[in-house]
C-alpha cells in the first residue's frame, strides 16, 4: 500500500510513468546494500531494522528523483539522451553523495555503539549505512544507464 501512495507521488511530480517506475528502481537498489549488512554483520531482521529500511528508501528514492529530475531538464534544453544521462550522473554526483554521506557519517555513532540501547540502534544504523552504499553507487550507475529506456519521447532524441 505504502508503495501504491509513493508511486502515485512520484507521477503527480513528475507526470510520467516511465519516470516514477525509474526512481522506484532505486528501492531494490537500497534493499541489496542493507540486506548485505545485515548478512555481513550478523544480525536478524527487526523492528529497528525495518525502521532503517524505511528511512534507507526515502534517502534512496530523493537521490533517484535529484538525479533524474536534472536529466530531464538537459533533455528539454536539446541534449540527446546519452549526454543528459552522463551529464546527469557527473553533475548530480556531489549532491547525492553528499545526502548519502551526511546520513552516513550521521549514523557512525549509532554503527559502533556498545552500551544500553545499542541492540536497537546498531541494526538501525547496519541496514542504512550498507543501504546507502549501494544505492549511492548503483543510482549513479544504473539510472543513468537505464535513463534511455525510460525517457520521455526517446525517438526524438536516438539520433542526437
Amino acid at each position: 500500500m505504502d508503495l501504491i501512495v509513493i508511486f502515485l507521488l512520484l507521477f503527480s511530480s513528475f507526470n510520467s510513468l516511465k519516470n516514477s517506475l525509474l526512481i522506484l528502481l532505486n528501492i531494490p537498489l537500497a534493499l541489496v546494500g542493507g540486506v548485505v549488512g545485515l548478512w555481513i554483520t550478523g544480525q536478524n531482521l527487526s523492528v529497528p531494522s525495518s525502521v532503517g529500511f524505511i528511512a534507507l528508501f526515502g534517502i534512496a528514492l530523493g537521490n533517484g528523483m535529484v538525479l533524474l529530475a536534472y536529466m530531464n531538464q538537459l533533455l528539454e534544453k536539446g541534449a540527446s539522451i546519452i549526454d543528459a544521462s552522463i551529464t546527469g550522473a557527473c553533475l548530480r554526483l556531489r549532491p547525492v553523495l553528499m545526502t548519502a554521506m551526511t546520513t552516513a557519517l550521521g549514523l557512525m555513532p549509532l554503527l559502533f555503539a556498545t552500551g544500553t540501547g545499542s541492540e536497537v540502534q546498531r541494526p538501525l544504523a547496519t541496514v542504512v549505512v550498507g543501504g546507502l552504499i549501494t544505492s549511492t553507487i548503483l543510482t549513479l550507475l544504473v539510472l543513468p544507464a537505464l535513463y534511455k529506456y525510460f525517457a520521455e519521447n526517446p525517438a526524438e532524441n536516438i539520433s542526437n
